[in-house]
């Protein structure tokens, strides 16, 4: 049974640091990419970013490339989205999922407000 949980969200001010994790479970992890995604009210969900399966390569979204960073640590079949200089535009829901599954976490929240 595939699960995927996220955690690591919260409230921050703008200019702040989150990093959130995705742990994963039911399937082969280290041969899956591993994507991130965020969904803000009323908007459509969107890609933030993905990264290979051995974590070679990685991708970003225009809106977040050069403030987050994604990193993952196979033998713990988790993945990480370190999340820096946060504008309040990057409140979301934010879900991992990996790449050819269908599968999607709960999520967790994240606010960028003063």
């Amino acid at each position: 049974q595939v699960q995927l949980v996220e955690s690591g969200g919260g409230l921050v001010q703008p200019g702040g640091s989150l990093r959130l994790t995705c742990a994963a479970s039911g399937f082969t992890f280290s041969s899956k990419t591993m994507r991130w995604y965020r969904q803000a009210p009323g908007k459509e969900r969107e890609l933030v970013g993905s990264i290979t399966n051995a974590g070679v390569s990685t991708i970003y979204a225009d809106s977040v490339k050069g403030r987050f960073t994604l990193s993952r640590d196979n033998s713990k079949n988790t993945v990480f989205l370190q999340m820096d200089n946060l504008k309040p535009e990057d409140t979301a829901v934010y879900y991992c999922k990996a790449y050819s599954l269908i599968y999607w976490g709960q999520g967790t929240q994240v606010t960028v407000s003063s």
